[in-house]
This record gives structure tokens, C-alpha cells and sequence, in this order.
């Protein structure tokens, strides 16, 4: 369920390749400069990106990479998933294994992968880049989720007392 840090940087050059679509392509040095990592560690990650059939390079002067659809159209959840081509068979190794009853734990963890998931799945490029609201979808507390807040009830912080303090 977390989003690692290749994860992180992929969603970011994606948006930066959506702020940048009028002007066309935008080369991966660049890029690497603006997030302050390696050039072949972001090579890898458009390697992924571009198998995914998320961007397309272009060649030449002025070459570099775009996104091959509307912004409107690539969510964070198909980013996510390029870029750490591992995540989705994780969850579903962990979805199988909540199934078969083996863990409360693993339960847990795979309700919560699923429902991070599901709502990155509704956040797309355009909504990042236009700075509209993220999605306010409902999503229904699991068996799991459930049994989590039962277990950790919210509690009211005391005068001068942090959220992190309270943890």
C-alpha cells in the first residue's frame, strides 16, 4: 500500500510532462535536474512508463518524451502501477491470502491496498494539474477497516499536544 519513492517520482514527472504538453516534448535530463535524481534511474522509470504505453519519445531536436493520451485520461493509479510494476501482483498475492483466512494482518493490509488503489484510480493528471478538489468518493469501511477503528478509537488531543505527539 505505500507508494514508494519510484512511484512518487513517476506521478511526478508524469505531471510535469502534463504541465509542459503544449510545449512538447520534454527531455528526461531536464526532468532529472528538476527532481534532483539520476538521469538513468528516471531512464528506468520512463522504460516502464513507455511499456505501459503511458508516454512516447520522440526523436530528434527538440525530442524528448510526451504523454501519449489527455491528461483527463491517465490516473495516478495507472502510473502507479507502470512504475512499480509489482504492485498489483502484491495486492493480489495478499488479496488471495486474506481469502484463505490466514491473517488478520494480511486482511487488513489488503483491504486498505485496495481501497489506496481504488482512489488513486479516480485521480487523474488534469485534476492535479488544474488544482481541482481530489475525489470526495465515499468509500465503505471493510470488515477489516472496521475492526481497525474499533481497535484504535480516535482520541482528542490535549492542550498544546501535536497529532505526531499523539501517536
Amino acid at each position: 500500500m505505500k507508494l514508494s519513492t519510484q512511484g512518487q517520482h513517476a506521478i511526478m514527472a508524469m505531471l510535469a510532462l502534463a504541465i509542459h504538453d503544449d510545449d512538447g516534448a520534454v527531455r528526461l535530463g531536464d526532468l532529472a535536474a528538476q527532481q534532483g535524481i539520476s538521469l538513468s534511474y528516471l531512464e528506468q522509470i520512463f522504460a516502464r512508463l513507455r511499456h505501459e504505453g503511458l508516454v512516447e519519445g520522440i526523436r530528434g531536436p527538440g525530442g524528448g518524451y510526451r504523454l501519449s493520451r489527455h491528461a483527463d485520461e491517465i490516473t495516478l493509479a495507472e502510473i502507479i502501477q507502470a512504475a512499480e510494476d509489482d504492485t498489483v501482483v502484491a495486492m493480489n498475492a495478499s488479496h488471495s491470502a486474506a481469502l484463505r483466512g490466514q491473517d488478520l494482518v494480511q486482511r487488513m493490509w489488503s483491504d486498505l491496498s485496495g481501497q489506496f488503489y481504488r482512489f488513486m484510480e479516480d485521480i487523474t493528471l488534469d485534476s492535479l494539474m488544474e488544482g481541482h478538489e481530489l475525489p470526495r468518493k465515499s468509500y465503505r469501511m471493510g470488515e477489516t477497516a472496521s475492526l481497525i477503528a474499533r481497535m484504535f478509537p480516535a482520541r482528542e488531543l490535549r492542550p498544546g499536544m501535536s497529532h505526531q505527539m499523539a501517536m
